[in-house]
């Protein structure tokens, strides 16, 4: 299936996914993993332990987006998330201290007197506000909508068309900047653009599928990317 180009003339807001799109989770989540099954290495070597732990990341992650689309379509979602919040109110806050991805900063301070930008997660309330409290990005994002600020969440249309109200901006003049495929679903479902990135969760294959308009090695690449398709479609 072709794919229209991306029209960088018609974007007026920026959505932003964050694990693996703002936050470094991917590498974090990889990390903890490979701890967890250091009583492996003596059989399959350090560099290939590491290997499968990026693979078990990546490979729980369609699953795991699953769960949570179920759970939203059978209405039992809010459980899920009541649970989420004790658990990370329960723990110390540099538990989800996720480090943003190089480049990101100033990546946004280059957009953010071109474009508003929204966010929009199915992360939790709670972490999504320690993140971006603790790196400083809240005066970046006024508008974000979590897991449970909409019925329904990613992939549903939802909560894209929800901060698409908040900008004030129709929702064909948004770009949804995500990882995963979830991203691209939500983005085609609402009627975004959307551009991927490669440094969280999803393969360049799957997301090309799936029907992204572009894709990007790292977040931090999107403001030059934006200005160099601007002046070419001028």
């Amino acid at each position: 299936m072709s794919v229209q180009p991306l029209d960088v003339t018609r974007i007026r807001a920026l959505i932003f996914d964050v694990d693996g799109t703002l936050s470094d989770s991917d590498d974090h989540l990889v990390e903890r993993v490979n701890q967890k099954l250091q009583f492996l290495q003596g059989v399959f070597g350090e560099s290939n332990l590491k290997l499968f732990s990026r693979w078990f990341v990546r490979t729980a992650e369609g699953p795991g987006n699953w769960m949570l689309e179920t759970a939203d379509r059978l209405g039992f979602d809010n459980l899920i998330a009541a649970f989420l919040d004790k658990r990370a109110n329960a723990r110390e806050i540099l538990a989800h201290h996720y480090p943003v991805i190089p480049g990101v900063v100033p990546m946004l301070e280059a957009l953010s007197s071109r474009y508003p930008f929204a966010i929009v997660t199915a992360r939790n309330e709670v972490t999504t506000s320690r993140f971006l409290k603790i790196n400083h990005l809240e005066p970046y994002f006024p508008i974000v909508v979590s897991s449970q600020t909409c019925r329904l969440t990613k992939p549903f249309p939802d909560p894209l068309l929800h901060a698409a109200e908040k900008l004030g901006v129709p929702i064909e003049s948004c770009l949804m900047i995500g990882d995963t495929v979830t991203d691209v679903r939500a983005a085609k479902a609402a009627g975004a653009q959307s551009v991927s990135v490669l440094c969280g969760f999803g393969t360049e294959k799957e997301l090309l599928k799936a029907g992204t308009h572009a894709i990007l090695p790292s977040t931090s690449l999107l403001a030059n990317f934006l200005f160099e398709v601007h002046i070419e479609q001028l």
